[in-house]
């Protein structure tokens, strides 16, 4: 089930709040400039499937999204807990950072923890299958997958190069509770 944990920078012990409704979720992130919404796929989506058979199934939303934000570049990524890579891509996640462009997310299957940093607060999002998160640009945040992720997520971008982060140098994100598998 997804949910908000809302706390202030100067208590990550306790969160002043958890939400687990969407319409409250979604409403709670909008005052932020954080768009929260469910998407439902086409087609239904397979193991194993491949980056086009997912884009493939979600193509309508996708460009929807695409011609109203200006997103030009789209991709899948898949990880799970047998990935070799995925101590190094956690701790990478988990630096708090901000991108010079939105941050679009929607989960295809599995979940993962979206945390934003928004002035005092800490918006700790659990995002699952369905859910579609876009973080505005500039805002500091961390991603945890996890110590077992399991997860697909569809990517989309206004910058041709994909992913580029601007890590914050903080360590605000060792404070707060991290995806418990």
């Amino acid at each position: 089930m997804s949910s908000l944990s809302v706390y202030h920078v100067s208590s990550p012990e306790m969160p002043n709040k958890v939400l687990t409704h969407f319409e409250d979720i979604a409403s709670t992130l909008a005052e932020q400039g954080v768009r929260f919404d469910r998407w439902q796929a086409a087609a239904k989506i397979q193991p194993g499937a491949s980056q086009e058979e997912v884009i493939a199934a979600y193509q309508q939303q996708i460009d929807q999204l695409m011609t109203e934000r200006g997103y030009i570049t789209v991709d899948v990524i898949s990880l799970n807990s047998d990935h070799p890579q995925k101590a190094e891509f956690r701790a990478k996640f988990l630096e708090e950072h901000r991108h010079g462009e939105d941050e679009v997310r929607f989960f295809v299957a599995g979940r993962g923890l979206f945390t934003l940093h928004i002035d005092d607060y800490v918006y700790a999002v659990l995002c699952e299958k369905n859910d579609l998160i876009s973080v505005p640009a500039g805002t500091k945040h961390w991603f945890d997958m996890g110590e077992h992720p399991h997860f697909v997520a569809i990517r989309l971008f206004n910058n041709p190069e994909g992913w580029v982060a601007n890590f914050t140098g903080e360590d605000i994100a060792s404070q707060f509770p991290r995806l418990e598998d």
